[in-house]
């Protein structure tokens, strides 16, 4: 087995004229195994049809989606009046599941409009197996009530979760600072140091980092108690 694994800027390597692409940053992530050629694609969005063609060129074939949360810069929806495309349209192209956490579920089929029978809703230590490789998805919530990240031969997807610098938002639609603190705090801890974080979006001028260089240099880790963080990320 040898890991497949790209990651993807929106606005740069796909979706080069898209100007909401280029302005929001996203990452999009392609993981799979080189020997089956079985590829998911982590939050497509904008332009999926690139997306899949990329995945054609390396001889690699889409057989489902990751999301890590509902926001539509990362599924796909209404984003301040600019449409994006997201996994509605992967599905018309290709039949594949959307693997979502539990508590994410009704929030992406309100954004998207994906049905709930096309989605693949998991728990937190849940495995999606893509041929021989194994993805562990790890529920964090804070900045969505189903945001989750998903930890890979030890590389950390982690959507809005966690940033190399700062975190995600908590206070649009579903976000709660108590549970964004527990998850940094608690939920990731198990998480080796050595792991490699791969954000939702490239905010710092590197795409990538040792986790433990994260926890070292990222503000959100110097709020040492919960009062701290409720001090800075409280409503």
């Amino acid at each position: 087995m040898a890991l497949y694994f790209r990651q993807l800027l929106a606005g740069r390597d796909f979706a080069a004229t898209d100007p909401v692409a280029a302005q929001m940053v996203n990452f999009v992530y392609a993981v799979g195994d080189d020997a089956t050629g079985e590829a998911v694609l982590v939050d497509p969005a904008y332009a999926v049809d690139e997306l899949l063609g990329l995945l054609a060129a390396d001889e690699m074939t889409c057989v489902g989606a990751l999301a890590t949360h509902y926001h539509p810069d990362h599924v796909g929806g209404d984003l301040m009046g600019h449409p994006v495309e997201g996994v509605g349209h992967l599905l018309e192209r290709v039949d594949v599941p959307v693997h979502v956490q539990a508590a994410e579920a009704p929030w992406v089929e309100r954004v998207t409009g994906v049905g709930a029978g096309q989605l693949a809703v998991h728990e937190s230590g849940d495995v999606v197996r893509v041929g021989s490789v194994e993805v562990t998805l790890l529920h964090t919530p804070g900045h969505t009530p189903g945001s989750q990240c998903f930890l890979v031969e030890g590389r950390l997807v982690s959507g809005d979760t966690l940033f190399l610098e700062g975190c995600g938002r908590t206070d649009l639609p579903g976000g709660d600072p108590e549970a964004l603190y527990d998850s940094l705090t608690t939920r990731l801890a198990a998480v080796p140091d050595d792991t490699v974080l791969f954000p939702g979006h490239r905010y710092s001028p590197d795409r990538s980092q040792p986790l433990g260089e994260t926890r070292r240099r990222n503000y959100v880790f110097r709020l040492r108690t919960p009062e701290q963080w409720m001090a800075m990320f409280g409503r």
